[in-house]
Protein backbone atom coordinates (compact mmCIF):
# COMPACT_ATOMS: atom_id res chain seq x y z
CA UNK A 1 0.00 0.00 0.00
CA UNK A 2 0.64 3.68 -0.40
CA UNK A 3 2.47 5.14 2.67
CA UNK A 4 2.45 9.33 3.56
CA UNK A 5 2.29 11.30 6.35
CA UNK A 6 -1.74 11.05 8.45
CA UNK A 7 -3.19 14.33 7.09
CA UNK A 8 -2.42 14.45 3.91
CA UNK A 9 -5.09 16.24 1.83
CA UNK A 10 -6.71 14.28 -0.66
CA UNK A 11 -8.40 15.33 -3.83
CA UNK A 12 -12.48 14.42 -3.48
CA UNK A 13 -11.60 13.73 -7.01
CA UNK A 14 -9.45 10.99 -6.50
CA UNK A 15 -11.08 7.36 -6.57
CA UNK A 16 -11.00 5.17 -3.62
CA UNK A 17 -10.98 1.27 -3.34
CA UNK A 18 -10.08 -0.92 -0.10
CA UNK A 19 -8.77 -4.12 -0.75
CA UNK A 20 -9.98 -3.77 -4.97
CA UNK A 21 -13.52 -2.66 -3.32
CA UNK A 22 -14.53 1.16 -4.46
CA UNK A 23 -16.06 3.26 -2.64
CA UNK A 24 -18.34 6.04 -4.54
CA UNK A 25 -18.25 9.69 -4.08
CA UNK A 26 -21.86 9.58 -2.94
CA UNK A 27 -20.76 7.79 0.08
CA UNK A 28 -17.87 9.99 0.26
CA UNK A 29 -20.27 13.16 0.01
CA UNK A 30 -22.10 11.55 2.70
CA UNK A 31 -19.56 10.84 5.07
CA UNK A 32 -17.92 14.41 4.74
CA UNK A 33 -20.86 16.12 6.40
CA UNK A 34 -19.68 14.42 9.43
CA UNK A 35 -15.90 15.62 9.49
CA UNK A 36 -16.87 19.06 8.93
CA UNK A 37 -14.97 20.51 12.12
CA UNK A 38 -12.10 18.91 10.99
CA UNK A 39 -8.73 20.41 9.46
CA UNK A 40 -9.32 17.96 6.73
CA UNK A 41 -12.82 17.19 6.37
CA UNK A 42 -11.91 14.85 3.17
CA UNK A 43 -9.44 12.80 4.66
CA UNK A 44 -11.17 12.18 7.85
CA UNK A 45 -14.06 11.48 5.65
CA UNK A 46 -11.98 8.93 3.53
CA UNK A 47 -10.05 7.11 6.49
CA UNK A 48 -13.60 6.53 8.47
CA UNK A 49 -15.16 4.97 5.15
CA UNK A 50 -11.81 2.79 5.14
CA UNK A 51 -11.99 1.82 8.25
CA UNK A 52 -15.23 1.02 8.35
CA UNK A 53 -14.94 -1.20 4.62
CA UNK A 54 -12.18 -2.90 6.54
CA UNK A 55 -13.99 -3.75 9.42
CA UNK A 56 -17.15 -5.23 7.09
CA UNK A 57 -14.60 -7.53 5.44
CA UNK A 58 -13.28 -8.85 7.77
CA UNK A 59 -16.24 -9.55 9.62
CA UNK A 60 -17.92 -11.10 6.31
CA UNK A 61 -14.18 -13.16 6.82
CA UNK A 62 -15.02 -14.32 10.07
CA UNK A 63 -18.63 -15.63 9.15
CA UNK A 64 -20.27 -12.59 11.41
CA UNK A 65 -21.55 -10.83 8.51
CA UNK A 66 -23.28 -11.75 4.82
CA UNK A 67 -21.74 -10.86 1.57
CA UNK A 68 -23.39 -7.49 0.37
CA UNK A 69 -24.71 -6.56 4.15
CA UNK A 70 -24.57 -3.30 6.00
CA UNK A 71 -22.34 -3.30 9.11
CA UNK A 72 -23.84 -2.40 12.23
CA UNK A 73 -22.51 -1.25 15.73
CA UNK A 74 -23.30 -5.20 17.05
CA UNK A 75 -21.41 -6.63 14.23
CA UNK A 76 -18.77 -4.54 14.93
CA UNK A 77 -18.23 -5.62 18.95
CA UNK A 78 -18.88 -9.11 18.15
CA UNK A 79 -15.91 -8.83 15.12
CA UNK A 80 -13.51 -6.67 17.96
CA UNK A 81 -14.47 -9.12 21.15
CA UNK A 82 -13.09 -11.92 18.39
CA UNK A 83 -9.97 -10.26 17.02
CA UNK A 84 -9.29 -8.13 20.02
CA UNK A 85 -9.71 -10.05 23.10
CA UNK A 86 -9.32 -8.06 25.90
CA UNK A 87 -7.37 -9.83 29.49
CA UNK A 88 -8.50 -8.92 32.98
CA UNK A 89 -6.10 -7.13 35.15
CA UNK A 90 -4.88 -9.15 37.54
CA UNK A 91 -5.11 -7.81 41.58
CA UNK A 92 -1.56 -7.24 41.64
CA UNK A 93 -1.84 -5.00 38.77
CA UNK A 94 -4.62 -3.21 40.30
CA UNK A 95 -2.90 -2.77 43.21
CA UNK A 96 -0.08 -1.36 41.84
CA UNK A 97 -2.26 1.37 39.59
CA UNK A 98 -4.12 2.08 42.85
CA UNK A 99 -0.66 2.73 45.03
CA UNK A 100 0.70 4.89 41.97
CA UNK A 101 -2.17 6.86 41.90
CA UNK A 102 -3.20 7.14 45.49
CA UNK A 103 -4.29 10.84 45.50
CA UNK A 104 -6.67 9.80 43.02
CA UNK A 105 -8.59 7.65 45.01
CA UNK A 106 -9.38 9.48 48.34
CA UNK A 107 -12.96 11.07 49.51
CA UNK A 108 -13.96 14.72 48.52
CA UNK A 109 -12.70 17.58 50.59
CA UNK A 110 -15.62 19.06 52.25
CA UNK A 111 -15.78 22.95 53.19
CA UNK A 112 -19.15 24.64 55.14
CA UNK A 113 -18.99 28.01 54.23
CA UNK A 114 -21.27 31.26 53.90
CA UNK A 115 -20.85 34.36 51.45
CA UNK A 116 -22.59 37.36 50.77
CA UNK A 117 -22.97 38.26 47.42
CA UNK A 118 -22.79 41.86 45.78
CA UNK A 119 -24.10 41.32 42.03
CA UNK A 120 -22.60 42.72 39.09
CA UNK A 121 -25.37 44.98 37.44
CA UNK A 122 -26.13 47.68 34.50
CA UNK A 123 -27.44 50.15 37.29
CA UNK A 124 -23.90 50.54 39.48
CA UNK A 125 -20.28 50.68 38.41
CA UNK A 126 -17.88 47.81 39.26
CA UNK A 127 -16.56 50.36 41.43
CA UNK A 128 -19.33 51.46 43.45
CA UNK A 129 -20.38 47.96 44.42
CA UNK A 130 -16.61 46.89 45.09
CA UNK A 131 -16.67 49.85 47.78
CA UNK A 132 -19.82 48.47 49.18
CA UNK A 133 -18.49 45.05 49.69
CA UNK A 134 -15.22 46.24 51.58
CA UNK A 135 -17.09 48.59 53.47
CA UNK A 136 -19.13 45.61 54.95
CA UNK A 137 -16.26 43.19 54.71
CA UNK A 138 -14.35 45.82 57.03
CA UNK A 139 -17.29 45.73 59.52
CA UNK A 140 -17.32 42.38 59.85
CA UNK A 141 -13.51 42.13 60.56
CA UNK A 142 -14.22 44.16 63.69
CA UNK A 143 -17.61 42.25 64.29
CA UNK A 144 -18.27 38.78 62.65
CA UNK A 145 -20.84 37.73 64.63
CA UNK A 146 -23.10 40.15 62.50
CA UNK A 147 -22.30 37.77 59.05
CA UNK A 148 -25.80 36.33 59.19
CA UNK A 149 -27.67 39.82 59.49
CA UNK A 150 -25.83 41.47 57.09
CA UNK A 151 -25.81 38.57 54.37
CA UNK A 152 -30.03 38.95 54.66
CA UNK A 153 -29.70 42.71 54.24
CA UNK A 154 -27.24 42.86 51.75
CA UNK A 155 -26.52 39.60 50.03
CA UNK A 156 -28.01 39.35 46.30
CA UNK A 157 -27.43 35.52 46.21
CA UNK A 158 -30.93 33.83 47.83
CA UNK A 159 -28.86 32.34 50.05
CA UNK A 160 -29.26 35.54 51.80
CA UNK A 161 -32.49 34.35 53.15
CA UNK A 162 -30.74 32.01 55.34
CA UNK A 163 -27.37 33.90 56.64
CA UNK A 164 -26.30 33.34 53.32
CA UNK A 165 -25.30 29.61 54.45
CA UNK A 166 -24.50 28.05 51.34
CA UNK A 167 -24.36 24.29 52.96
CA UNK A 168 -21.92 21.61 52.38
CA UNK A 169 -19.40 22.66 49.17
CA UNK A 170 -17.44 20.05 46.84
CA UNK A 171 -14.76 20.53 44.01
CA UNK A 172 -16.84 21.20 40.84
CA UNK A 173 -19.98 22.93 42.71
CA UNK A 174 -19.15 26.24 42.12
CA UNK A 175 -17.46 28.40 39.51
CA UNK A 176 -13.74 28.10 39.51
CA UNK A 177 -12.64 31.10 41.10
CA UNK A 178 -15.16 30.63 43.99
CA UNK A 179 -13.62 27.54 44.27
CA UNK A 180 -10.34 28.37 44.16
CA UNK A 181 -10.60 30.97 47.20
CA UNK A 182 -11.91 28.15 49.25
CA UNK A 183 -10.51 24.93 48.39
CA UNK A 184 -6.86 23.79 48.51
CA UNK A 185 -6.30 25.80 51.79
CA UNK A 186 -6.88 25.04 55.46
CA UNK A 187 -8.42 28.32 56.30
CA UNK A 188 -11.30 29.15 58.39
CA UNK A 189 -13.13 31.85 59.06
CA UNK A 190 -13.61 35.15 57.24
CA UNK A 191 -11.42 35.04 53.95
CA UNK A 192 -8.82 38.11 54.49
CA UNK A 193 -10.03 39.76 51.24
CA UNK A 194 -13.03 39.82 48.74
CA UNK A 195 -13.40 36.82 46.35
CA UNK A 196 -14.32 38.35 42.59
CA UNK A 197 -16.23 35.88 40.58
CA UNK A 198 -18.18 36.20 37.27
CA UNK A 199 -21.18 37.09 39.20
CA UNK A 200 -19.54 40.00 41.28
CA UNK A 201 -17.66 40.59 44.71
CA UNK A 202 -18.17 37.71 47.49
CA UNK A 203 -17.63 38.31 51.14
CA UNK A 204 -16.98 34.84 52.22
CA UNK A 205 -16.76 32.98 55.68
CA UNK A 206 -15.29 29.40 55.98
CA UNK A 207 -17.20 27.84 58.98
CA UNK A 208 -15.59 24.28 58.84
CA UNK A 209 -13.44 21.64 56.66
CA UNK A 210 -13.73 18.21 56.14
CA UNK A 211 -10.52 16.66 55.06
CA UNK A 212 -10.46 14.31 51.84
CA UNK A 213 -9.89 10.97 53.47
CA UNK A 214 -8.12 8.16 51.17
CA UNK A 215 -10.46 5.09 50.56
CA UNK A 216 -9.49 1.87 51.00
CA UNK A 217 -8.42 -0.38 48.02
CA UNK A 218 -11.47 -2.59 48.63
CA UNK A 219 -13.93 0.25 47.84
CA UNK A 220 -12.20 1.12 44.42
CA UNK A 221 -10.89 -2.28 43.48
CA UNK A 222 -13.82 -2.21 40.38
CA UNK A 223 -13.57 0.74 39.52
CA UNK A 224 -9.92 0.47 38.67
CA UNK A 225 -10.43 -2.92 36.78
CA UNK A 226 -12.95 -1.74 34.40
CA UNK A 227 -10.54 1.34 34.08
CA UNK A 228 -7.65 -0.45 33.26
CA UNK A 229 -9.74 -3.30 30.98
CA UNK A 230 -10.99 0.05 28.94
CA UNK A 231 -7.72 1.52 28.68
CA UNK A 232 -5.99 -2.09 27.43
CA UNK A 233 -9.17 -2.27 25.14
CA UNK A 234 -8.47 0.86 23.45
CA UNK A 235 -4.61 0.09 23.04
CA UNK A 236 -5.63 -2.87 20.97
CA UNK A 237 -8.21 -1.64 19.18
CA UNK A 238 -5.52 0.71 17.55
CA UNK A 239 -3.29 -1.78 16.81
CA UNK A 240 -6.10 -4.05 15.40
CA UNK A 241 -6.84 -1.45 13.10
CA UNK A 242 -3.14 -0.55 12.21
CA UNK A 243 -2.61 -4.05 11.47
CA UNK A 244 -5.90 -3.74 9.10
CA UNK A 245 -4.53 -0.91 6.86
CA UNK A 246 -1.16 -2.06 7.02
CA UNK A 247 -1.89 -5.35 5.19
CA UNK A 248 -4.92 -4.00 3.16
CA UNK A 249 -4.63 -2.20 -0.80
CA UNK A 250 -5.66 1.06 -0.63
CA UNK A 251 -6.07 3.97 -3.48
CA UNK A 252 -7.03 7.43 -2.51
CA UNK A 253 -5.61 8.08 0.43
CA UNK A 254 -2.40 8.10 1.45
CA UNK A 255 -1.49 7.09 5.29
CA UNK A 256 1.30 6.50 7.51
CA UNK A 257 0.43 4.26 10.26
CA UNK A 258 3.47 4.86 11.89
CA UNK A 259 2.57 8.47 13.16
CA UNK A 260 -0.15 7.33 15.83
CA UNK A 261 -3.18 6.40 16.04
CA UNK A 262 -5.52 5.88 13.54
CA UNK A 263 -8.68 6.99 14.98
CA UNK A 264 -9.19 8.99 18.20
Amino acid sequence: MHSSTIGTSTADSVELSVNGVAIDAGAIAAELACHADKADASHAARLALVVRELLTQKAVENGLLQEGSELDDGTIDRLLEMDCATPTPSDEECRRYYAANAQKFSSPELVFARHILFALTKKSTMTKIRARAEQAHRELTQHPERFEALAQTLSNCPSGQVGGNLGQLTRGESVPEFEAAIFGNTRTGLLPGLVNSRYGFHIVLVERRIPGAPLPYESVQESIGRYLTEHVRQKSIQQYLTLLVSDADLTGITLDVRSGPLLQ
